[in-house]
């Protein structure tokens, strides 16, 4: 059976495509920004609009650029942010599972599609 729908995401720079390959592989819509120089070329701004225009929400640590990006008035509509912390989900090759783990499990939310816009990704228990 393949996952339930759900949002689509866009993994900021800070983040290994391979995370996104984990997460594909598990039938989810994830792009990298790392793994597409378009998108690697873009400043905050236009990478924030490219993910409302594109119906995806960003999965980032930087919260001090994007959260003013999504509280302006004109950017208010859109899929969100979802904030990572470097300390619950430190970056090495050693945390992709975890980080994969913690985005599956956000994504099987039975309320992933009525999330906040500004959403924190917990790091999964068990």
């Amino acid at each position: 059976m393949s996952p339930p729908a759900g949002p689509t995401l866009l993994l900021h720079e800070m983040f290994s495509p391979v995370i996104a390959e984990q997460l594909r592989d598990k039938g989810r819509d994830v792009l990298a920004v790392a793994a597409d120089p378009r998108l690697r070329a873009m400043d905050d701004a236009e990478l924030y609009e490219w993910t409302r225009s594109n119906g995806r929400r960003l999965v980032t640590e930087n919260a001090k650029d994007f959260r003013p990006l999504l509280w302006r008035e004109e950017t208010k509509a859109g899929p969100g942010i979802l904030l990572t912390s470097s300390r619950t989900f430190p970056r090495s090759r050693r945390s992709v599972g975890l980080l994969v783990a913690a985005l599956e499990t956000w994504l099987c939310l039975p309320d992933v599609l009525g999330r906040p816009p500004e959403d924190w990704l917990p790091k999964p228990t068990g």
